[in-house]
């Protein structure tokens, strides 16, 4: 992945591994993998920064996981060559990681990180739109269709193109401070007959001509840590100024809202409703058929058909 290794400050990549966020999450508590660089945040080290200072951003990839994972304990699977897996991991301060008013944004800061990246390879590899078959549709690559479902997929044309997990993880020897772990799976090339669900798809059934998936994971993956690395930076220095910037950006690019949805929660309730808005925190709200409106801050939300 050179144009990743070039972009990012650290590189650990295997041919295969049970997840690339275990890894990380590993290496990070060992002390073998370093996100804080000794950046200035705050008059403290730090591997989110603001200002002029640098954001440290390090990336564990693999060919293959064997026990990859999404949000609540869901699998999900790759194979070299067709799907990409690729966990990026950032030092932030704990008083915005835990700030329940505007931690939340840092969820949503990597998904709009992702669709940066898949924007960024697209058109660098100058594709564009093509039908099942392959053939040309006429529209140019980038933004088109490619949308956020609340609060951690990324869908291409109404289908889950892939999922992010976010994970926090204690940093060795640094009390106010602490390393976030985004897992990011994309499908770059699987095949419309080994997708895992109806309601998955993959990107070269949308777009063409693409490389070779190594290829493309790579110029993904690199246009996905210099926008992390911008919008970090830039949350950071002023955290509540920049979530009223991503919550208009991530409306805009919403799958979720104004659709009807059921959020399924860790206790094994759930509730129906049509999806609102976007608050403040980066929590949603659903107005259930009561025409009782219900905030929703965790969970597994889907949207259901119209």
């Amino acid at each position: 992945m050179p144009r990743t290794a070039a972009a990012a400050d650290r590189l650990v990549f295997v041919e295969e591994t049970g997840s690339t966020n275990t890894l990380a999450r590993e290496r990070v508590s060992n002390g073998t993998l370093d996100v804080t660089g000794g950046a200035a945040f705050g008059g403290a080290a730090g591997g989110v920064t603001g200002g002029d200072a640098h954001t440290v951003v390090a990336v564990v990839a693999a060919d293959r996981q064997t026990a990859g994972r999404g949000r609540l304990d869901h699998t999900w699977q790759s194979r070299p060559g067709e799907s990409s897996t690729v966990t990026y991991v950032v030092g932030v301060p704990c008083d915005i990681a835990t700030d329940q008013s505007v931690n939340g944004w840092l969820q949503m800061i990597a998904g709009l990180a992702t669709l940066d990246g898949i924007d960024a390879a697209l058109a660098d590899c100058g594709a564009r739109r093509v039908d099942g078959d392959g053939a040309g549709c006429g529209d140019d690559a980038g933004r088109a269709g490619l949308q956020l479902k609340w609060p951690n997929d990324i869908f291409l044309d109404g289908r889950k193109l892939g999922g992010i997990l976010a994970e926090l993880v204690p940093l060795p020897g640094d009390a106010a401070h602490a390393a976030i772990v985004f897992g990011v799976g994309l499908n770059l090339a699987v095949p419309a007959d080994r997708l895992p669900t109806a309601q998955a798809t993959s990107l070269h059934l949308h777009y063409g001509p693409l490389p070779a998936g190594d290829d493309l994971r790579d110029r993904i993956a690199a246009g996905t840590v210099a926008a992390l690395r911008r919008r970090l930076a830039a949350f950071a220095a002023n955290p509540h100024a920049a979530a009223g910037a991503l919550r208009a950006e991530t409306a805009a690019r919403s799958y979720t809202l104004g659709r009807r949805a059921v959020a399924h929660f860790v206790d094994g309730s759930s509730l129906e409703g049509e999806t609102v808005a976007l608050n403040a925190d980066a929590s949603i709200t659903l107005r259930d058929d009561a025409g009782v409106e219900h905030a929703v801050r965790t969970g597994d939300v889907g949207v259901l058909p119209a």
